[in-house]
């Protein structure tokens, strides 16, 4: 079963996702973390479980429903590890990362 790692980044994307419901919702932001977590187990499993990106880097997006929008946790697989590069909400106005 391949490792998956957080880099820094996406930590602090996950971070910054569950603080913003934190303030308005706790039971929505527990939700959000269980999500979150539960994609990264998803890809521990099924790696290409995401779609590609099709823009000659090998990332993947996968994206994982909540409400009205879903949460996207970008990635790549090197060898036997997955690693999570960025992570944000479908609605966030974003650049390119």
């Amino acid at each position: 079963m391949p490792e998956v790692v957080w880099l820094p980044e996406a930590l602090q994307d996950a971070q910054r996702l569950r603080l913003f419901l934190l303030d308005k919702n706790g039971a929505a932001a527990a939700r959000a973390g269980k999500v979150l977590q539960d994609g990264a187990k998803l890809l521990a499993s099924f790696p290409e479980a995401g779609v590609p990106m099709n823009d000659g880097t090998n990332r993947r997006e996968l994206f994982l429903p909540f409400g009205a929008s879903s949460y996207v946790l970008r990635y790549l697989i090197d060898g036997q590890i997955v690693v999570i590069v960025r992570v944000w909400h479908g609605r966030e106005n974003r650049q390119e990362h």
